[in-house]
């Protein structure tokens, strides 16, 4: 139902699954475990996965805080997106990756989800793209020292509230990674 004509594929998205970003995040192994069944399931189903990483004064490009968690290792032919805002759109080419690829919906997943998924999710629905977020593949560290609620909390917030978001012509959805359907092409 994505607004976009002609572009009836799906697409994995998996965000900031950095070796700086989940090496102390909530139920680390478990989500990654979770996202790598999930990429191993769309590249069977022939599905594009697109790796996004953050770049910034903490995540240096190439540095080992910056690459992605030994459990996953893209494919030469997925590509990767540099951003260094929130959103993974914003001032990246990952709008142009889906558009070659006939991507109008996503499924998202990855870190941290008060910030980079958040941002994604949004993104996505606000450019008119279908958005589904894994409800078990996305994750956050605990910053409740800085007055923020639980991981755990913050997690189940975000699943409970993405699950009503709506708008004209697109729909956001919220699954567990054992029920994701991914189109095939």
């Amino acid at each position: 139902m994505t607004t976009f004509e002609n572009r009836p594929r799906s697409a994995l998205l998996v965000v900031d699954v950095q070796n700086g970003v989940v090496g102390e995040a909530h139920q680390r192994d478990a989500t990654v475990a979770t996202i790598a069944g999930l990429v191993e399931r769309a590249r069977s189903q022939q599905v594009p996965v697109i790796w996004v990483q953050q770049t910034d004064e903490n995540l240096e490009a190439d540095s080992a805080a910056w690459q992605l968690v030994p459990e996953l290792v893209p494919s030469a032919d997925e590509p990767r997106v540099r951003k260094a805002f929130g959103d993974s759109f914003e001032d990246t080419d990952l709008e142009q990756l889906l558009a070659e690829r006939s991507v109008g919906r996503l499924v998202v997943v990855g870190a941290q989800t008060d910030a980079c998924i958040r941002s994604t999710i949004h993104g996505a629905f606000t450019r008119g793209y279908d958005t589904t977020l894994v409800s078990d593949a996305h994750t956050t560290e605990d910053l409740t020292a800085y007055g923020a609620p639980a991981p755990a909390d913050v997690i189940a917030h975000t699943n409970l509230y993405w699950r009503y978001q709506d708008g004209p012509g697109r729909t956001a959805a919220v699954v567990e990674a054992a029920d994701v359907e991914l189109s095939p092409v």
